[in-house]
């Protein structure tokens, strides 16, 4: 009754879980690399190196009571009945058959319930119950594995740790099963928390194999290395698979020293780590520590004289016409290895870098407009050609806090020449032919230009006093913002607009005039810039045809049905009624 009762709650209490715990295929896990046993020194002197197959090294030792170990609970029963002799963990049952730097391997344990064709238990063993010596915990390493067609188990951690879990295993014909995978049919894996220093496991079955007993009499549960095991559908109706697992399926431990940490440890001039070692805290609960040689040092770190130099002319002969000199420790020589790869890419980058930048400057004029400007009789002797390097310095790389303001052709930054000169770097986001340099004191000048970057960048003289609109809707009741003032800017606004349109040796037709295009300097004179949407007209063409291009608010309404008034109309709307345009309204005539 009790039975039944048992078998029933676990039933409905890990029914639900199956799809949580399963495993949808092995994760491979490397082991950590070890060195404790590859130093010349091994083990304390006079002490016993071997037991049986097994290399013992320190802070472990063999015997019971002999002192070979760091603590007795490091001591390893040598049981010689045995031939060869086989070692145990001592004041336990345990066979060790792996000892590494942090961690030990012992044989297993499985528990069993074999069915006959009635549902009567034929072999009874369902029960599972370890409990580690202080400074052992089982490896998250493991996995909690139940194999089986109708079987269910619970696993749960003792010593406070209120851990429960559990698995079911469940399939209805042979053909279900898929070999190599413990996905809950035929095979389940469930996960154990990292520092479980003891547990218990029970099996049981839901329907005591009698639908499955013709392929599956039996079910298995047990703790286990996870990459140690693979499922094969042959495990379900083989006798020998218990005796199998116990010998080649391992349960994984880890140790550490003591269990407090390497600081304490220090402090109480108690360090078990020896030269050329580091010391790691153990990330259990339960404290304690581990001691590692550096990387390229070999050893026992717990035994005098602690790791040594790995001597790379040993391992990797240099030619007979050569020579061979060892470097103390590997991080030395891979950190060498890793300064001269990155020196050689950022070679390579660099050399690339040039050569991209060489191709710009040809395909954007530079060799003809650096021959134009030597072979100038003066006019052009302000004109000055940027490399990339300078304005990349001159704006601190294109930092977001040297943005001056952001448009439909481009970002304009603020920079400082090397001369300590302040200008306006615009960098476009395409070709604009149109960006011919301007003499004309209301026009923003333009000192240079950048052909080395496939837009080119234009520098301009920098204009510091913002821009018009920002002063006529937000500083229009400062005294120097008078209506002579502003009849001055209108007019200096004009006769640049005029100069383009009319007296340049190429026409330009500006198509964006808008007050944000206008800039005051530091005695609030008018200077027309953002030539973006602009279009050059040639001399021989009286008429020319162009796309409907400028800001909403401010376009012409010759595209629209309505008065003829232009965008720079709307400037002098916005001059003298201070009226804020909209981007809804597509042209001034909408307020009219």
């Amino acid at each position: 009754m009790i039975r039944s009762f048992l078998l029933c709650f676990l039933f409905f209490h890990f029914i639900w879980l199956q799809t949580a715990f399963a495993a949808s295929n092995k994760t491979n896990r490397s082991r950590p690399p070890t060195t404790i046993t590859k130093g010349v020194n091994i083990t304390k002197p006079g002490c016993q190196r071997m037991c049986g197959n097994l290399t013992v090294p320190y802070p472990f030792g063999v015997g019971v009571g002999s002192g070979c170990s760091i603590d007795p609970w490091f001591d390893i029963n040598c049981n010689t009945t045995f031939d060869p002799p086989k070692p145990f963990i001592a004041k336990g049952s345990l066979e060790v058959i792996e000892i590494s730097d942090s961690q030990m391997r012992v044989k297993n344990l499985v528990a069993v319930n074999c069915y006959d064709q009635l549902g009567n238990l034929t072999t009874q063993n369902p029960r599972l119950r370890i409990r580690l010596p202080p400074y052992f915990t089982f490896s998250d390493a493991n996995k909690f594995t139940i194999v089986g067609c109708d079987d269910l188990a619970l696993i749960s951690g003792r010593d406070g740790s209120n851990f429960t879990s559990g698995c079911v295993s469940l399939c209805s014909a042979r053909e279900d099963l898929l070999d190599g995978y413990c996905t809950g049919i035929g095979c389940c894996q469930t996960s154990i928390p990292k520092g479980l220093q003891s547990f218990a496991g029970l099996l049981g079955s839901l329907g005591y194999h009698t639908d499955v007993w013709s392929f599956n009499p039996c079910g298995y549960t047990f703790l286990a290395e996870e990459e140690s095991f693979t499922f094969h559908p042959s495990d379900l109706q083989d006798d020998t698979f218990r005796n199998r697992t116990i010998e080649n399926v391992p349960i994984v431990l880890d140790w550490v020293i003591g269990n407090i940490s390497c600081s304490e440890a220090q402090k109480a001039n108690g360090l078990a780590c020896r030269e050329n070692s580091i010391c790691t805290d153990s990330d259990t609960r339960l404290g304690g520590y581990r001691c590692s040689c550096f990387e390229g040092y070999k050893g026992n770190p717990y035994l005098e004289p602690g790791c040594k130099d790995t001597n790379e002319c040993e391992s990797s002969p240099c030619d007979p016409q050569g020579f061979c000199t060892n470097t103390p420790g590997f991080g030395f020589g891979f950190l060498a290895l890793i300064i001269g790869v990155t020196w050689i890419y950022f070679s390579i980058q660099k050399r690339k870098l040039i050569r991209l930048r060489q191709k710009f400057f040809q395909q954007n004029g530079g060799l003809l407009l650096t021959q134009q400007l030597s072979s100038s009789d003066g006019s052009l002797e302000s004109a000055k050609i940027f490399s990339a390097e300078e304005l990349e310095k001159a704006t601190d790389n294109y930092s977001e806090d040297r943005i001056l303001g952001r448009g439909g052709y481009g970002t304009v930054y603020k920079g400082i020449l090397s001369d300590h000169r302040v200008v306006a770097i615009k960098k476009s986001r395409i070709m604009d032919q149109s960006q011919i340099e301007i003499n004309h004191r209301n026009v923003v000048k333009l000192l240079g230009c950048c052909l080395e970057t496939e837009v080119p960048l234009l520098v301009y003289e920098y204009v510091s006093n913002g821009t018009l609109f920002h002063h006529i809707h937000n500083s229009r009741t400062t005294p120097w913002f008078s209506w002579e003032n502003r009849l001055r800017i209108a007019t200096e606004a004009a006769g640049a607009l005029a100069y383009l349109h009319s007296a340049a040796a190429m026409p330009i037709i500006h198509r964006d005039v808008k007050s944000p295009n206008i800039l005051l300097d530091e005695f609030y004179t008018a200077k027309v810039s953002d030539f973006g949407a602009s279009r050059l007209v040639p001399i021989d063409q009286t008429q020319v045809t162009t796309l409907v291009q400028g800001t909403l608010g401010y376009l012409d309404p010759e595209y629209f049905p309505y008065k003829p008034i232009d965008s720079f109309g709307v400037v002098l709307a916005e001059l003298v009624l201070f009226l804020l345009r909209q981007v809804k309204k597509k042209g001034m005539a909408t307020y009219l």
